[in-house]
């Protein structure tokens, strides 16, 4: 067993109004330069609905994510290594600006400049990519609240194996029911955009988990953005470079939330520490059964409060505060405490570590516009089993189909709910709901705390990043780097273990301090400082050297 730490998220889809601060926050910290106009790291969408890029979750379009192959090992879904050096200046798996948008912006300056006139002038659109006036037909959030509903919404994947829906949708979506579904970069525990680069740009910490690239390596192959199933890597075509959501790393390092978590309104977000398994992260996602995949990676995250598991992440070199920041984590108490929260489409085998809180707001609301008592625990399971959107609707977003989770999930906050307000009015314990959800009065207290009127320390237990292990920020791997893993290579190996970033040919002449040098893109020879033992040479940190 290898302990490793990962900072995960949850977010509660009841609480989410789709007013879009996240993204607009999101994109003015980190994506408001040339080249990433149509780039949205954090956006909202409307479920049901197509999403952004234009049914992302298509995978037999766009062919993101893993797949077993006939072995039962675990392969990328968009191909081998032949087939991508074959497509690597055409690649058919990438979505194309119409998939995204084309972004534009408005003539202002004509509002203030235009000479007299008896008609009053407009400010038209006009395209950020090429200068030209411009009609915009599509955006991030196009079909958001419904607009043009049975276009889009009717077109979307999770409607899959569910005709009557899909009918009600296109013919009476004025009756559907809808919620709103945020969406940032998973930050997987067995990503494929990482495996998929050819280049090595991509990388997993493994102090946090947090997917980043290395801007000074990326290459612009872009295979990062087809093997991503979320499409949540975007290439900058002024830079020639990817980008993707950091999860606001600068102050994750420094103990503070996200910032689509700080301005959040509807305090929806939870960031925390879970410890995880990795030499299990393999089979884990190699699960045969699709619908196995979320008990399994269940299974994978481990119990901060067993001593045997306390010292095992001490062995691994995970801090004492880390480890107490485990324990308090708001996620792994939704995640596995509680079971409430569900990941994003677990059939991608990427182990997404972003989860969701499916919504039930809508369930109460339509037993108390049918006359019932609305917080009636035997009339509220009834109507979970017959929303307007069904579970099956929901179990294709969270668990491969599976309605049972999501039918779980639902029960537990809602008996939750009914079991506090009968406490605020002073009825009677209700032991049958209880025993109906397998739960006791503190873990019914603990559920409402984080769900209700958990505070802002309470949602976020962020633990600092250590200055005295700086240098292991480095390492570039996935979970799967390891010997016998999807992306196991003699070269990448040496490296991952060295403690440093994976490094090519120091050039002729290079001495025992080599590992600490590496060639630029420029073909000048660097130095790495990190990696220096104090007595080798040092081309390129100090200028010419005899």
């Amino acid at each position: 067993m290898k302990v490793m730490a990962q900072v995960a998220m949850v977010m509660n889809l009841d609480k989410c109004i789709g007013c879009h601060t996240c993204s607009v926050t999101c994109k003015q910290t980190w994506t408001n330069r040339p080249g990433s106009e149509y780039v949205w790291f954090n956006n909202v969408e409307t479920k049901p609905g197509t999403g952004y890029p234009s049914g992302y979750e298509d995978q037999r379009r766009y062919n993101g994510g893993w797949r077993l192959n006939r072995r039962g090992k675990l392969v990328l879904k968009s191909g081998s290594k032949l087939k991508k050096l074959l497509s690597i200046f055409y690649n058919p798996d990438m979505p194309s600006l119409d998939d995204y948008y084309e972004p534009w912006t408005y003539d202002y300056e004509r509002l203030t400049t235009a000479p007299l006139s008896d008609s009053l002038p407009s400010a038209r659109p006009k395209s950020q990519l090429t200068g030209k006036n411009m009609n915009p037909d599509t955006g991030p959030n196009w079909d958001d609240d419904l607009a043009g509903s049975r276009e889009h919404a009717a077109a979307d994947p999770n409607l899959e194996g569910l005709p009557d829906l899909a009918e009600q949708v296109r013919s009476e979506f004025e009756d559907a029911f809808m919620f709103y579904l945020p969406r940032i970069c998973e930050h997987c525990l067995n990503p494929s955009c990482v495996a998929s680069c050819p280049s090595g740009a991509m990388y997993k910490r493994s102090e946090d988990g947090i997917v980043l690239v290395d801007q000074d390596r990326c290459r612009g192959w872009r295979f990062c953005v087809s093997g991503c199933p979320y499409k949540k890597v975007y290439f900058n075509h002024r830079t020639g470079k990817a980008e993707k959501c950091t999860l606001c790393y600068p102050r994750i390092e420094n103990g503070e939330p996200t910032i689509c978590s700080e301005t959040c309104v509807g305090r929806l977000r939870y960031l925390g520490v879970v410890l995880y398994d990795a030499d299990a992260v393999r089979d884990a996602a190699s699960v045969r059964d699709e619908q196995q995949l979320y008990p399994a990676q269940l299974d994978i995250l481990l119990d901060p409060d067993d001593p045997q598991i306390q010292q095992a992440a001490a062995d691994e070199g995970i801090g004492h505060d880390w480890i107490q920041a485990a324990q308090q984590s708001p996620v792994y108490a939704l995640i596995k405490k509680h079971r409430v929260a569900l990941p994003l489409h677990p059939e991608y085998r990427t182990l997404p570590m972003v989860w969701y809180i499916p919504p039930l707001s809508p369930v109460t609301d339509a037993v108390t516009a049918a006359g019932y008592d609305g917080d009636d625990a035997d009339n509220v399971f009834t109507a979970i089993d017959s929303l307007r959107i069904p579970i099956q609707y929901l179990a294709n977003l969270f668990t491969a189909g599976d309605p049972g989770p999501v039918d779980f999930s639902l029960r537990r906050v809602m008996a939750m709910r009914r079991y506090m307000r009968s406490q605020q009015l002073g009825d009677p314990m209700d032991e049958q709901l209880l025993r109906e959800v397998d739960m006791d009065a503190e873990s019914m207290s603990d559920l409402y705390r984080l769900l209700a009127i958990a505070k802002y320390d309470e949602r976020y237990v962020i633990p600092k990043a250590h200055a005295e292990d700086s240098g292991r920020q480095m390492p570039q791997h996935c979970s799967l780097d390891y010997p016998g893993g999807v992306g196991d290579s003699a070269e990448h190996m040496e490296d991952t273990l060295s403690g440093l970033a994976p490094q090519h040919s120091a050039g002729p002449g290079a001495g025992a301090g080599s590992g600490s040098q590496f060639l630029d893109s420029d073909g000048a020879t660097r130095f790495n400082l990190l990696g220096w033992n104090g007595s080798d040479p040092t081309p390129g940190m100090f200028g010419n050297q005899s």
